[in-house]
């Protein structure tokens, strides 16, 4: 097992910021901050899942091929090698907690298939 992350690890991104509040043996939790307007890329990861829980604010999440709206306590689970993304479309901040789980966490572990801001 792997994992590349730590307590307080962070980094601004162009869509927001990430922090990790806790990572250990096969997890890693992450408080993340989408500003208005703004769209990760369409992603997917070879080495682990995603639990999202909406905390603040509304999403609209991809999940394969569908769209789902989501709200503040709303859950997605996203399987291994499922492409997925998630939006902002409001004038305010959305945040979510993102709890990965896998034998290899690495911020490496992303296959990017499509990105507004050109990091494919």
């Amino acid at each position: 097992m792997a994992n590349n992350y730590k307590k307080g690890d962070k980094d601004t991104r162009p869509w927001g910021t990430w922090e990790v509040l806790d990572a250990g043996e096969g997890f890693c939790v992450k408080r993340i901050k989408v500003t208005p307007h703004n769209i990760l890329s369409l992603q997917s990861h070879n080495f682990r899942s995603e639990h999202w829980i909406i905390i603040k604010g509304e999403a609209v999440v991809t999940l394969g091929e569908d769209k789902l709206n989501k709200k503040a306590n709303d859950a997605v689970f996203i399987p291994v090698k499922t492409k997925h993304r998630i939006q902002n479309n409001t004038d305010t901040d959305m945040e979510f907690i993102e709890i990965q789980a896998g034998d290899n966490l690495d911020e490496n572990d992303i296959i990017r298939y499509e990105d507004v801001y050109g990091r494919i």
